[in-house]
């Protein structure tokens, strides 16, 4: 495939495995990061499952190991220079100290403050996350139009923007009749965090740009992920991406696989109805390719919904439970107080076509992907730190003992 292709984030938990992919595939890769969810897994005392080497360790081995070079560059983007020094040829070969593999074709933009729960802990965090996620956001907008108009921009955007409406939900754009006209709009939103809201920010942001400088944007409004293992990080386990098991930034299943092997009960936040989209890591890889193989057109904002498979929290504690057991594994599930506000029973229908429509093929949330999960967490199981699996700052009442 060839090509030069900047990953904004990519030493998170996607960015990592997005690098090596392409980079499998043939791109020119630079890797951009300043390490901001490592310090604020750090000051918070979120340790992930198991060491994770750092970037410049990550991108040598993968070198060592037979893949092609990937470029790093430790940077924050939120000050618009260092931005504008990744498009500018001069800039780039200071920063990396490598020859300039002209404009990338793409860039992805997984550059933001993940976590809906860290969003809210106090107006600090707050702060952070609008300041962070909006100000790269901005930037990289501002870089493109200035730079490098060409470029085609990949962000990962969340289901979230939508919350649960009682409508089924299209892939980002809904058209509208009222009082015998027509138009059509980008989907209503109503996102449940702050995280969500500055989401709901980005879209907007990305879709003025693209009026007003017709510039080349694939907004993937996607799921919460699973998985640990893709086809680049077999090659060595220091390449597989983190795991976070905490409230903060742990999804709810990877919690759930924790809690089971550390015999704990399953902690539902309430009735356990709160349907969302999922999708495994490998699917998340194989949709991103897509997109870059398939760009959108100048003065496109092109919207998919990425996700597989839709699930209730009853239903994954289900299918973490069996999998527990099928190891050895007594586990149990306990209904505790809802610390978030959120509707606990809701109609969810999204429609998730036009990205297998462009060769994607979904892997399901099957046995052997749980399995092979609460394997690799039985293995580190000497470094679950119990207290961070669920915080006694968090209300947890139990309800009901299964």
């Amino acid at each position: 495939m060839g090509g030069h292709i900047c990953i904004l984030g990519g030493d998170g938990y996607l960015g990592w495995p997005s690098a090596m992919r392409f980079s499998a595939l043939g791109y020119d890769v630079t890797v951009v990061d300043n390490y901001l969810r490592r310090a604020l897994c750090a000051r918070h005392g979120l340790d992930f499952l198991y060491p994770v080497p750092r970037l410049a360790e990550r991108t040598a081995l993968w070198e060592e190991l037979g893949g092609r070079r990937i470029r790093f560059v430790e940077l924050d983007l939120a000050e618009p220079e260092n931005m504008r020094a990744l498009f500018d040829a001069t800039d780039y070969e200071r920063l990396c100290g490598a020859p300039w593999p002209g404009e990338p074709e793409t860039v992805l933009h997984y550059a933001e403050q993940p976590s809906a729960p860290f969003s809210q802990r106090d107006y600090r965090c707050t702060d952070l996350t609008i300041v962070n996620n909006l100000r790269v956001t901005s930037n990289l907008l501002c870089a493109v139009r200035d730079l490098c108009p060409h470029t085609h921009i990949v962000h990962i955007g969340t289901m979230g923007e939508y919350g649960t409406p009682d409508i089924d939900i299209e892939e980002g754009w809904l058209d509208i009749t009222h009082k015998g006209r027509q138009d059509r709009f980008l989907f209503p939103r109503q996102g449940a965090s702050v995280y969500h809201t500055t989401k709901i920010m980005d879209t907007d942001l990305m879709w003025f740009f693209v009026r007003a400088w017709k510039l080349r944007v694939t907004d993937l409004m996607q799921g919460p992920v699973y998985g640990l293992e893709t086809e680049e990080s077999r090659r060595h386990p220091d390449l597989r991406p983190y795991f976070n098991y905490d409230d903060q930034f742990g999804t709810v299943i990877n919690r759930f696989i924790v809690q089971a092997v550390a015999g704990y009960p399953l902690t539902i936040y309430g009735k356990g109805g709160q349907t969302r989209g999922y999708i495994n890591i490998n699917d998340t890889l194989q949709c991103v390719a897509a997109a870059v193989r398939h760009p959108a057109r100048p003065g496109e904002l092109r919207i998919f919904n990425q996700i597989t498979e839709t699930f209730s929290v009853r239903e994954l504690a289900r299918r973490v439970q069996e999998a527990g057991r099928r190891r050895g594994l007594d586990v149990t599930v306990a209904h505790v107080e809802n610390p978030r506000t959120e509707a606990e029973e809701h109609y969810y229908n999204p429609t998730y076509k036009a990205l297998r429509e462009l060769g994607v093929v979904p892997h399901p949330l099957d046995d052997e992907v749980l399995d092979g999960m609460i394997e690799v967490v039985q293995s580190h199981a000497v470094r679950i730190r119990p207290e961070i699996i669920f915080r006694p700052a968090v209300k947890c009442e139990t309800r009901k003992q299964e």
